[in-house]
């Protein structure tokens, strides 16, 4: 098997362990175990814990010690493991802590892989901004994949979607030992400084300006893609709950139109090289965050029925938004780092990104929608206006009764009924990333020569 295939292989399966419950734990925790919400967002708020030292520690252990495919390997053997114990977890606060491990276990490897994949293409004497794109779009679809499967097989609220994902972890576990070999970049002799000894060159990437500002805006953006991974899915699921739009096959496979956000990747990752060598990293992530704008300002106005055409574009528009940002910065930091430290820097990227971003974007969103757009009802007709029915409604009667109330005979729900205001969340978002691109534009300095090929 060619490298390039093996490198494709373990790409298709990296993403896929991951879109196998991502977009869907919100209706397993919601609709399946009935959790509170405000939990919810420490769940999503794991994988930026954990990739706030895991994979930066990764990457030394990688550089320094050990083989990055073996290191990969084992980790995704550990994830696997995890997965699989998750679903027989029936407290809320013991999840958390379950899902915290299995994210310290599965973090690390989004570096890693990218780390393999470079290190083997360099060693093949391959154009990385060339070849990375077309292997890197496996992961996409292998994302996808996961996402069609969860949702077809009747499984987006069920415990099975951590079953798929821990199978497809454990075959990547053993599929890591046929990868490239990735020996540390240790050379024996050299006498080290304390710094090098432990392998954190990586941090010293901070005393320079241009990429401290990149770290410090892929920390920011980072956070407006948790965003949309938290809070996507979930909040078309809950059109269901307007009488209006319950029938519609958009709510049934809410997961699936959702993916195409995936679909749209694959299409940005191979346009990648051209706007790179064209543009240049700024305005590439220029690009991208305003994508994100679009992409919230989309969903703050899009529904199921006449807005459904909003919906999709916003999907189609977040492929621009995830690729131009997360795949071209990996590529920048690759090209802006020595050999020597690969793996960690690749570690620094996903810590602020998927770390310091990500611990960002659960928290503070969760105390925002919790404290200004989150509605509460008291009042039966209150309620029923909002939903655009009457109190006579059949699903309006359910839905009620689902959320532990009932109407009583003064018209008085006998329990507050909560309700997320989505439309002034997603605009919130879209503010927010405005923001961040404007100061990014004036801030990050980077001067591009631009290349045609």
């Amino acid at each position: 098997m060619s490298i390039k295939l093996r490198l494709t292989v373990m790409s298709f399966f990296q993403f896929f362990v991951w879109g196998a419950w991502l977009i869907t734990i919100a209706n397993y925790w919601f609709g399946t175990k009935q959790w509170d919400g405000t939990q919810f967002g420490a769940i999503f708020a794991t994988m930026g814990i954990a990739a706030l030292f895991m994979p930066t520690l990764m990457g030394i252990i990688a550089d320094r010690w050990v083989n990055a495919e073996k290191l990969y390997g084992i980790l995704h053997l550990l994830y696997a493991g995890t997965l699989f114990y998750l679903p027989q977890v029936n407290d809320p606060q013991q999840f958390f802590y379950v899902m915290l491990l299995a994210m310290c276990f599965y973090m690390p490897t989004l570096a890693l892989s990218n780390s393999i994949s470079y290190t083997a293409l360099t060693e093949g004497k391959y154009d990385l901004v060339k070849a990375f794109p077309p292997i890197r779009v496996w992961g996409t679809i292998g994302f996808i994949a996961a996402m069609w499967l969860v949702n077809l097989s009747g499984n987006k609220a069920t415990a099975h979607q951590f079953h798929i994902a821990g199978a497809a972890a454990l075959a990547l576990s053993l599929f890591s030992l046929t990868l490239p070999k990735c020996p540390p970049k240790n050379i024996g002799g050299e006498k080290k400084t304390l710094v090098q000894s432990f392998g954190l060159e990586a941090f010293k990437l901070f005393t320079n300006y241009k990429m401290a500002s990149f770290f410090i805006f892929s920390m920011f953006l980072g956070a407006a893609l948790q965003l949309t991974n938290a809070y996507g899915d979930v909040f078309l699921d809950e059109f269901k709950f307007y009488p209006k739009y319950v029938n519609l096959i958009v709510i049934k496979y809410s997961t699936i139109i959702m993916s195409i956000s995936q679909i749209s990747e694959t299409l940005f990752i191979l346009a990648i090289p051209f706007f790179l060598k064209r543009f240049g990293i700024k305005n590439v992530m220029l690009i991208a965050m305003f994508a994100w704008v679009l992409r919230f300002g989309l969903f703050a106005y899009g529904d199921p029925d006449s807005g459904l055409w909003m919906i999709v574009l916003s999907c189609i528009v977040y492929g621009m938004a995830f690729d131009f940002f997360n795949i071209s910065g990996s590529l920048f930091v690759e090209s802006s780092t020595s050999p020597q430290i690969r793996s960690s820097a690749q570690g620094l990227f996903m810590m602020m990104t998927n770390g310091f971003g990500a611990v960002l974007g659960s928290l503070v969103s969760g105390w925002v929608i919790d404290y200004y757009f989150t509605l509460r009802f008291t009042d039966a007709n209150g309620l029923a206006n909002y939903l655009q029915t009457d109190t006579t409604n059949e699903l309006l009667g359910k839905f009620i009764h689902e959320r532990g109330s009932s109407i009583l005979p003064d018209g008085l729900l006998s329990a507050e009924i909560l309700l997320k205001d989505w439309h002034h969340i997603w605009l919130a978002f879209a503010a927010y990333t405005l923001v961040i691109a404007i100061l990014f534009a004036v801030l990050f300095r980077h001067k591009h020569e631009k290349t045609v090929s």
